[in-house]
């Protein structure tokens, strides 16, 4: 199985479309997970074009987005289990805030965004893994988004692309 992994795509109700690269390098997943902050209900259906998406609400979203999905999920794949939340609070840092989270669950990866920073990390046996932002790079150098391949062995990179375009 191939997953997009996107967060914190903060797009209007005027965006028209997705960055070209992002599209492009999501074709042929099988499913998209969003680890929130959509910003505007319409870019659901931009993603959903592309694949079927799992997603969990943002602190920038409304009450329809969070209705939709909640602010927390635990996923699973096979034995492969994936928590998923933005991330968003205070004290701590996102990760920290991510992580903790799920202690009970204690997945095998916990997919968070809200702070825009690609992260990929084994954190005590957990897998943390935050996409960055396709949309808005912040400070980043550049825009970012992941793929998770699973199978007999699972694999999570980051990709990064300069125009969001």
């Amino acid at each position: 199985m191939r997953i997009g992994v996107i967060a914190d795509t903060h797009l209007s109700y005027r965006a028209s479309k997705l960055p070209d690269a992002l599209i492009a390098g999501l074709q042929g997943v099988d499913l998209i997970i969003h680890a929130g902050d959509w910003v505007s209900e319409h870019v659901i259906d931009l993603v959903e074009q592309i694949a079927p998406c799992e997603s969990v609400a943002g602190n920038n979203d409304g009450d329809d987005i969070v209705e939709r999905y909640g602010k927390k999920k635990l996923l699973s794949f096979g034995n492969f289990r994936i928590g998923l939340i933005h991330g968003d609070g205070f004290r701590k840092t996102t990760e920290e805030r991510a992580r903790e989270a799920f202690e009970a669950e204690r997945p095998n990866m916990v997919i968070f965004g809200h702070s825009h920073i690609p992260f990929l990390q084994n954190v005590q046996g957990t897998i943390m893994f935050n996409p960055g932002s396709p949309t808005d790079k912040r400070r980043q150098p550049r825009y970012s988004y992941g793929i998770l391949q699973l199978g007999e062995q699972w694999k999570v990179e980051h990709f990064f692309f300069d125009s969001k375009e």
